[in-house]
């Protein structure tokens, strides 16, 4: 895939989407910047319909890494990020919430978005995480 580079200025701060093959296996991903907050979404859907169930099968994860925020949390043993903390899953509600009207209600292939925080700064990234979810599944 060819890197696609938009920008935008909004509040003084660039707000940047690349689109680019990083996610190569992913149906449809971004990048997006704002100021030095940034966040990777990626979508994928299944080729296979889910049987049974009468609900649209949409899975989000807001994934928020230690690393974004400059730190190693535990001994120098424990490496793993563990659950996700409850900021992290209102954040994927938050998403959830919003693009789950895009829809049609009766698919029936599972969909899912992963929002990966890889960097923090002043910004809050739930705004910028909403925005990656709807351009990534756009581009999908």
């Amino acid at each position: 895939m060819k890197k696609e580079t938009y920008e935008i200025e909004i509040g003084g701060k660039m707000l940047t989407a690349e689109f680019n093959d990083l996610a190569d296996q992913a149906h449809g991903s971004v990048m997006l910047r704002y100021g030095n907050t940034v966040i990777l979404a990626t979508t994928v859907m299944s080729n296979k319909k889910r049987e049974g169930g009468d609900f649209f099968p949409l899975t989000v994860d807001y994934e928020e890494r230690f690393y974004a925020a400059g730190q190693i949390l535990g001994s120098r043993f424990m490496r793993r990020e563990g659950r996700p903390s409850d900021a992290a899953v209102l954040s994927g509600r938050i998403i959830d919430r919003t693009i789950r009207p895009l829809f049609d209600g009766r698919i029936r292939y599972d969909v899912q978005v992963v929002i990966t925080v890889l960097a923090i700064d002043k910004d809050e990234p739930d705004i910028l995480a909403v925005n990656g979810a709807s351009l990534a599944l756009a581009v999908s």
